[in-house]
């Protein structure tokens, strides 16, 4: 070979080098091209028949404005919306639906509105026992704050699917005011009504953690529109921290629910499906939740069959959540001496439901919620600086105590 020739050959394979290495400059796919993503549950809440005394005041629904303030646990740029008619018994048409970022009371920032679409449409209508997943739409969701749903409405059901234990006041207004931008002076509701939840696309290192739960998980007890329930504490300890701060928390606790029979809302067991194995990169499960089941035993024996028939149903929900690959902690019942619930029985069921989840080894962690919530001198008591008064349901600083006591590890 000559000299010539190698010289040749040098050149055209460092031509081409060259050649590649500019092409491949050029169309270098960015981090964010690159970085894998997934649906991710952002908020959720657990939706059932409203009961008459909580349906939407006058001037209703139907051909009005209602807009819902909600608080988001985890951001991103590419949203979807779940909107629900499960529970009523009639069709109801949502004409158009938008997004905008919240501001205070009623009022949201205009210029944030973005329209919500189905299937490229802006209408929709949501046959009765239906669910519904928006189409994605790009939107600027800030993990820790609060969004406007605003849906205008055309006809709906005498009977309203909705969330009535929100602590968040919800704004009714006559006519299409979809974007208006303050509607505080409207008429007002805590409760939300068809709206169910929020998914965001996260990278895939984020994950949810859902907590099934009763009206402890609901929040009463805590501030109306403070969003300071133990869930919500829980939630800024996570984001807060290095390690957690791309976890979801998503509060599926409904008020005066029951885990084994339709109380309030579907039992857990019916809802957990729904609830818990269909919300979005849910990685971990907190259930929290039995009391009610217990405060409706009537004597002895029947206290005895329901502290049974609890432990069968965490079993259950513990086989099927880790067949999901979702790992499962079990937190234990409050006190409830002294309420309205305490019977000797009961007591007995309660201690008989707590030590199984303590000791069973059947759950993957404990988070312990009865040691820090008992009063040190009286066991069984609600600690009085975390009690409403009720001696069953937990104040705003017992919230604090019990979304603090929560340990982060666990989610790492």
């Amino acid at each position: 070979m000559t000299n010539s020739f190698k010289l040749h050959l040098y050149c055209c394979s460092l031509a081409m080098l060259l050649l590649l290495g500019a092409c491949t400059n050029d169309n270098a796919p960015t981090e964010k091209d690159t970085a894998a993503t997934q649906w991710l549950a952002t908020w959720s809440t657990g939706p059932q028949l409203v009961e008459p005394h909580n349906m939407p005041p006058e001037p209703g629904l139907s051909n009005n404005t209602l807009r819902s303030i909600v608080r988001v646990t985890q951001g991103g740029d590419h949203i979807r919306l779940r909107f629900s008619n499960a529970f009523s018994s009639e069709p109801v048409t949502l004409q158009k639906v938008s997004i905008a970022q919240h501001r205070h009371a009623g009022e949201i920032d205009p210029q944030t509105a973005r329209p919500v679409l189905f299937s490229g449409a802006e209408a929709i209508t949501m046959a009765p026992g239906s669910e519904h997943v928006s189409d994605p739409l790009d939107f600027n969701l800030q993990a820790g704050s609060t969004v406007a749903i605003n849906i205008y409405f055309a006809e709906t059901s005498k009977d309203v699917t909705g969330h009535p234990g929100s602590r968040t006041t919800s704004y009714i207004a006559e006519g299409n005011q979809l974007n208006a931008a303050d509607l505080s002076t409207q008429v007002t509701a805590d409760r939300w009504y068809v709206v169910t939840g929020i998914e965001v696309q996260a990278p895939e290192n984020a994950a949810a953690v859902v907590v099934l739960g009763d009206s402890i998980t609901d929040g009463r007890g805590s501030g109306t529109n403070k969003q300071n329930r133990w869930p919500d504490i829980f939630a800024e300890k996570l984001r807060a921290n290095a390690n957690t701060q791309n976890i979801a928390v998503i509060n599926q606790g409904i008020g005066g629910n029951c885990v084994t029979r339709a109380c309030l809302g579907p039992s857990a067991l019916d809802r957990f499906e729904r609830d818990v194995l269909n919300q979005a990169g849910v990685k971990w499960l907190i259930i929290f939740e039995g009391i009610n089941d217990i405060g409706q035993a009537k004597n002895a024996e029947d206290a005895e069959k329901i502290a049974d028939a609890l432990i069968a149903a965490y079993q259950s929900m513990i086989n099927q959540a880790h067949a999901a690959n979702i790992k499962v902690y079990g937190a234990t019942l409050l006190p409830f001496a002294t309420s309205f619930y305490d019977t000797p029985e009961r007591l007995d069921a309660w201690r008989t439901v707590n030590s199984w989840i303590r000791n069973s080894g059947e759950f993957d962690a404990v988070i312990d919620f009865e040691a820090v919530m008992t009063d040190p001198e009286q066991p069984g008591l609600l600690r009085a600086d975390g009690d409403t008064g009720d001696h069953l349901h937990p104040n705003e600083n017992g919230y604090v105590i019990m979304g603090s006591a929560v340990d982060l590890t666990l989610f790492q």
